[in-house]
């Protein structure tokens, strides 16, 4: 095994916050206003005030995580919170089969924080996995990318819902079929038995399955998964609720100005917030289908009172009206992406959050809810970002001499590179002179034109750009020449972006974490808990860019 650690902008498309984020460092810095503390470093490990309701949060755990088959270490783990522990938490979507394979990022570099910090500051820190179960975007998480020998095929079960929290939608009977071809694309490694187990008729939901995954695969390293959908966790986290509806209007205020202070800094708001859209969702039966849920999102109108749902089914509440569900039934109040690791660490004693790029650009405005009802912000910190390379995939990169961040293209693009690189020394010398010549050439032509006259210089600039092209020309000509007369390059440049940037993506966002613990276990012969252990060993480091790990 061996790792490289490249810089952030290796990777395509990422965010100037999320650079500048990463970039952080001791000194002052605008986005201090935003995270506090740099994300990297000793600076955020800053003790957090305890649980005051430890034993009440314990006792939901326990009860929780017997029914996911925890390992007794996340047990032990459960009773450390009890004791005054602190959390290192971090949470995704329950992506079928698990998702894909930056879910086991997230995982590792939670557990690896959390044993730093606890190394550090000598006080207990336990990682906890947040499952995003009350979303209601079935389209996210029904689906699973594995790798065929030359593309992506997606699996899917096809479900419908009436915006009902995707946690507790049931598993139909087409989960069957689709392990037997998730077995199939995965070489009927021994993982493929660990999913039957977890996504067979006895875990018949999104959350449950995905639960038992997870626990399952970080069973050695302690993991607390935790499904905070249900009524314990909602009561715990009621203060978070509670100041969303009756500071609505403040917080809207306040809001609004941080995403006017993102743009105004070059930045974007990655959550839209418009007047009268409040933080909270209200969850509701669906009349004359018992265990259906509904998540519709709760508008604050102008006279002060709220309503959900439109059309004839809207329905209208008073504030006090939906206090009253708060203190009953808090569980029908459900938080939206910005409100919801305010609620989150309102339930535990968080430490810091680990995120992706996303997760990051919320937090900067989720900072003003922090201090609106905890008085304090959470720190962020970045999940490993990593692309895993398997030995035969690895094999012919270093064929062609071709390192990752030129993999992060298009496949055809790729092709072009290695026919280049393909063509005989005396070939690419010939074409290197000329092309040296023709730019001296017309730099000096250009120069000279322009001292005549301004029109001729920007004639002369038009005259070479269509040459400069017709160059450009010539040498892809003669890269397509190599790879028309050597048939393997095409094949190596497909099989080298479908492994790297499938689909135009990174590795990491697309294809599912178990379809690399299958790997891992063909290629090394035993389990698939190794490549974990791999995976919190390597988020240890704390790179803070894009790593490579090598099989």
């Amino acid at each position: 095994m061996s790792t490289e650690c490249y810089p952030i902008s290796t990777l395509p498309h990422v965010t100037k916050l999320y650079r500048e984020y990463l970039a952080m460092g001791e000194a002052e810095s605008r986005l201090r206003n935003w995270y506090g503390a740099p994300p990297l470093g000793r600076e955020w490990m800053k003790p957090v005030p305890a649980c005051s309701h430890a034993a009440d949060l314990a006792d939901a755990l326990e009860r929780q995580v017997r029914e996911f088959g925890a390992s007794e270490k996340a047990v032990a783990n459960i009773a450390k919170l009890r004791a005054g522990a602190r959390a290192i938490v971090t949470g995704q979507q329950v992506g079928l089969l698990g998702g894909p394979l930056l879910t086991l990022h997230k995982a590792a570099t939670a557990i690896a924080r959390a044993k730093q910090v606890t190394a550090t500051t000598k006080i207990e820190h336990v990682p906890v996995f947040w499952l995003a179960t009350e979303d209601h975007d079935i389209e996210e998480v029904d689906q699973v990318s594995l790798l065929t020998k030359n593309a992506v095929e997606t699996l899917r079960l096809g479900l419908k819902t009436n915006d009902a929290p995707v946690g507790g939608v049931g598993l139909s009977e087409t989960v069957g079929p689709l392990l037997d071809r998730a077995s199939e694309l995965l070489g009927y490694a021994p993982v493929t038995e660990l999913l039957r187990e977890c996504y067979g008729p006895d875990n018949s939901t999104f959350a449950s399955g995905f639960a038992r995954l997870m626990a399952r695969l970080f069973a050695e390293h302690g993991l607390i998964v935790m499904d905070a959908g249900g009524r314990d966790f909602h009561a715990l986290g009621a203060r978070a609720l509670r100041a969303a509806i009756e500071q609505a209007e403040d917080l809207e205020a306040e809001l609004i100005a941080r995403s006017s202070e993102l743009e105004s800094a070059g930045f974007h708001a990655q959550v839209l917030v418009k007047p009268g859209a409040s933080l909270l969702f209200l969850v509701s039966d669906v009349e004359g289908q018992p265990r259906v849920k509904t998540r519709q999102p709760l508008k604050r109108l102008s006279d002060g009172t709220w309503k959900a749902g439109s059309g004839n089914a809207a329905r209208a509440f008073t504030t006090a009206q939906l206090l009253s569900i708060l203190d009953e039934t808090p569980e029908r109040l459900s938080p939206n992406a910005l409100l919801r690791p305010v609620f989150q660490d309102t339930i535990l004693p968080a430490a810091a959050y680990v995120g992706g790029p996303a997760e990051v650009a919320y937090f900067a405005q989720s900072a003003v809810l922090y201090d609106r009802v905890l008085g304090r912000v959470t720190p962020i910190l970045p999940r490993m970002s990593a692309t895993i390379l398997e030995p035969a995939i690895a094999a012919v990169m270093e064929q062609h001499e071709i390192s990752l961040p030129d993999a992060f293209c298009s496949p055809e693009e790729l092709a072009q590179r290695l026919g280049a690189r393909a063509m005989p020394i005396e070939a690419k010398k010939k074409l290197a002179a000329a092309g040296n010549a023709l730019e001296d050439a017309l730099t000096a032509a250009q120069s000279y034109m322009g001292t005549l006259d301004s029109g001729l210089g920007q004639a002369a600039e038009v005259s070479a750009s269509k040459m400069r092209y017709q160059m450009d020309r010539l040498r892809r000509l003669a890269a397509t020449y190599e790879l028309n007369k050597e048939s393997s390059l095409k094949k190596h440049a497909d099989a080298i972006a479908l492994h790297l940037f499938p689909e135009g993506h990174p590795q990491e966002r697309v294809i599912a974490g178990v379809w690399f613990l299958a790997a891992w276990q063909t290629a090394k012969g035993n389990s698939g808990a190794n490549l974990i252990d791999l995976l919190v060993e390597t988020a240890a480091g704390q790179c803070p860019g894009h790593l490579v790990i090598r099989f």
